[in-house]
C-alpha cells in the first residue's frame, strides 16, 4: 500500500467514515472507496462491500479486484446505567459492539456495576453530542424517567444512528411520540424509533429483554428479517 493511501486509511478510520481499500488484482491500480473521482460501478462494488461488512474479492466491469474493508467499529450507547444494562452491556459486547454507558447518576454508573465498559456522566444530550453517534452506532434508552430519555433521543433523532430503541410501554411510548412531536419532530423522524424497544419474544426478565434488544439491533444492522409488530 503506497504511504499517501495508507495515511487516508488511518485518517479515514480516526474520523470514524467507513472506506474500502480496492485493488486490482491484475496490475495493482488501488482506490480508496467511496471517492467521487472513482468509476461509478467500483464505488457501488466497495459500498456493497461494506454494507456486508467483509472484505473479499469481486469482479468489477471485467476486471477482479480485491475490496480490503475498513469500517470502523459498531458501537452502543446505553442510556440508564439500570438493571437492565447490566445485562445488556456484556451481551452487546460479546455481539462485537463497543458499549458506553450514559448517566448522570453517578451512584447507578459505577466501574463496580458496569466493570470494563466506558461509563460517561454527562447529561445524556450533552454526552450523545460529544460521542456523535453515526451510521455505526445504536443508542438505548432505558430510564423510563423522561428527563433522562427525551434529551437523548432528541439528539439520536438528530443523528444517523442506525438503530435507535426506548424502553417503555405503548402507552408509555405514545406520551413520548407526543413530546418528541411538540419538539418538531415529525412522523418520518418518529418511525426510526423503536418501542418498545426489542424484538417481541415475550421477554420478561432482564437478561431476556437485554436478548432481546440485541436481536433487534444485529437484525438492523446486519439486514435481518425483522417480525411484524402484533395487531
Amino acid at each position: 500500500m503506497k504511504i499517501l493511501l495508507l495515511q487516508s486509511v488511518l485518517a479515514a478510520q480516526a474520523a470514524r467514515r467507513p472506506v474500502a481499500l480496492a485493488t486490482k488484482l491484475d496490475g495493482g491500480e488501488e482506490f480508496l472507496l467511496p471517492h467521487e473521482s472513482a468509476p461509478p460501478a467500483l464505488n457501488d462494488a466497495a459500498l456493497a462491500a461494506l454494507k456486508r461488512d467483509r472484505s473479499g474479492v469481486a469482479e468489477v466491469e471485467g476486471a477482479t479486484w480485491f475490496f480490503d474493508v475498513h469500517n470502523p467499529s459498531p458501537r452502543l450507547f446505553i442510556v440508564g446505567a439500570v438493571h437492565i444494562a447490566q445485562a445488556l452491556a456484556p451481551l452487546a459486547a460479546a455481539a462485537g459492539l463497543d458499549v458506553t454507558i450514559i448517566d448522570p447518576r453517578r451512584g447507578f454508573a459505577t466501574e463496580e456495576r458496569f466493570p470494563g465498559f466506558a461509563i460517561n456522566h454527562d447529561w445524556p444530550d450533552v454526552a450523545l453530542q460529544t460521542v456523535k453517534p453515526d451510521t455505526r452506532s445504536a443508542v438505548v434508552t432505558l430510564t423510563h424517567d423522561p428527563k433522562l430519555d427525551d434529551p437523548a433521543l432528541i439528539e439520536a433523532l438528530k443523528s444517523e444512528a442506525f438503530y435507535i430503541g426506548a424502553l417503555g410501554s405503548r402507552k408509555t411510548h405514545g406520551q413520548r411520540r407526543e413530546r418528541l412531536a411538540a419538539a418538531g419532530f415529525n412522523e418520518a423522524a418518529l418511525s426510526r424509533l423503536h418501542a418498545p424497544v426489542g424484538l417481541d419474544i415475550g421477554a420478561i426478565t432482564a437478561p431476556e429483554i437485554a436478548l432481546s434488544i440485541v436481536a433487534e439491533i444485529v437484525a438492523h444492522r446486519r439486514g435481518g428479517r425483522l417480525a411484524a409488530p402484533p395487531a
